[in-house]
């Protein structure tokens, strides 16, 4: 055969530069669905779970005061231990992510889960209560925190990263509402030994369609991330997890942005997770409310978080993420500092107005922090969102732990809600001070091109 018939070639040169062809070739072999929203929908799944494995405590809280006599301060105080390993996990997670790939590390996590949640029906002392939902459950949770969907949308998406942000985010909100309700009947009709033992085998049985299906890079099928027209740099990731994460945060604690969006972001886990995720339930309780009620009202709030994460994501796409985060942390404010007179024994219009008003907003604001991450941090993304996921755990954390120690001191929790409109406010001042910057390039401290 002459020269010139001989096909071009397609293998990758030594250096590991991508060939030309790869682009056409991948395009060839792209089926109908993009194994993307296959990835995707794993991760839906792993959130969906995660989110009602960490929300069981709150149910739990009046069934262990009348078993183990806990105050609300002890039980909040295990919460917090869980909502800070949460956290700080969460940047971590991202680097083991980059060097040992992502089934590993969430299936690792998903195990974590249910040995902790397992070990709780054995607890006869608080502090057994701290190491099993507190430590464990944490420290597993926290694995498959934001920085997980962040590496998911960021690695398989180039089109529709902000919509499919949005709607990982939104599995948090629908785990509580497919959780919320059954956990909280169980408690009630067979008290908390078997809700935790549910929760033990769930975490068990997500850990099967992550070990069949979940997939590192779209490169691992020979295909292009959905949307994209070229190869996606993969980063080099020598070195360990632990110095890469410190690494990223020295370089991203000399940005003003870093400090404003985790400054931001506290204050949007002390207004959700850490107030009304993990209080909304005995508060309601404490107007007359009973506990399964509340709980579906709380699971409802997920319900429209679904719809205003989604719809937040598509937003992201398309308007000015600052002005988004501005929007969103003032009517959320607003909706606290009315809760408080909307409470009472039954479901009445007021307080149904204010689940789907709350729910909405309830994490709307990942969409767009995520985006602004990615605009100000390039590559690095993921490990600086979960410093920044970090920031929002620990004011998660002390808000629950002062939450429940201002319930025991002024018998309500009114102080609790107001204090939580208030910091809405100083949110608002911290994105309105953000500039949206440049996009950087793609070249970042311990990240090249393989």
């Amino acid at each position: 055969m002459p020269p010139e018939a001989l096909p071009a070639p397609s293998a990758a040169p030594l250096s590991g530069a991508a060939p030309l062809p790869l682009p056409a070739a991948a395009s060839a072999r792209e089926p109908r669905v993009h194994y993307a929203w296959v990835v995707a929908g794993v991760a839906l799944l792993v959130l969906l779970g995660s989110a009602g494995f960490r929300s069981t405590p709150s149910l739990m809280m009046d069934a262990l005061n009348v078993e183990f006599g806990w105050s609300h301060a002890t039980v909040a105080a295990a919460v917090s231990v869980n909502l800070t390993l949460y956290g700080l996990t969460a940047p971590f997670a991202a680097a083991l992510m980059d060097r040992f790939g992502v089934r590993l590390v969430v299936v690792c996590a998903l195990l974590t889960i249910s040995t902790g949640a397992g070990l709780t029906v054995l607890m006869t002392r608080s502090w057994q209560l701290m190491l099993c939902w507190g430590v464990l459950v944490g420290l597993g949770s926290g694995s498959m925190a934001g920085a997980f969907a962040t590496t998911v949308s960021g690695r398989w998406f180039t089109a529709r990263q902000g919509l499919v942000t949005g709607v990982l985010t939104a599995a948090g909100a629908a785990g509580n509402l497919v959780f919320m309700p059954l956990l909280a009947w169980l408690v009630e009709q067979h008290g908390w030994r078997t809700a935790v033992v549910v929760v033990s085998l769930c975490a068990t049985a997500v850990a099967v369609p992550v070990l069949l299906l979940m997939r590192e890079r779209p490169s691992d099928l020979g295909l292009l991330p959905y949307g994209a027209t070229e190869p996606a740099p993969v980063p080099v990731t020598e070195g360990s997890a632990l110095a890469r994460s410190l690494r990223v945060l020295r370089k991203a604690a000399r940005s003003r942005a870093f400090w404003l969006l985790a400054g931001s972001f506290a204050i949007c886990g002390a207004t959700t997770a850490g107030l009304v995720g993990t209080h909304f339930i005995p508060a309601a309780h404490d107007h007359g409310m009973p506990v399964t009620t509340a709980a579906s009202l709380l699971a409802l709030v997920g319900v429209f978080d679904v719809a205003g994460t989604v719809a937040s994501g598509w937003f992201t796409d398309r308007f000015d993420s600052r002005n988004l985060l501005v929007v969103y942390y003032a009517l959320r404010g607003v909706s606290l500092l009315f809760l408080p007179h909307l409470l009472a024994g039954s479901p009445k219009p007021p307080i149904l107005a204010f689940v789907i008003f709350y729910g909405l907003d309830w994490v709307a604001t990942v969409p767009p922090t995520v985006a602004l991450c990615r605009r100000h941090f390039g590559a690095d993304a993921p490990i600086v969102f979960g410093w920044v996921l970090a920031g929002h755990q620990i004011g998660a954390a002390v808000v629950a732990s002062l939450a429940g120690l201002a319930r025991d001191k002024f018998g309500d929790y009114d102080l609790a809600w107001y204090g939580a409109g208030g910091l809405c406010a100083v949110a608002v001042l911290f994105c309105l001070a953000l500039r949206t910057g440049p996009l950087p390039t793609p070249t970042v401290t311990a990240t090249a091109t393989a």
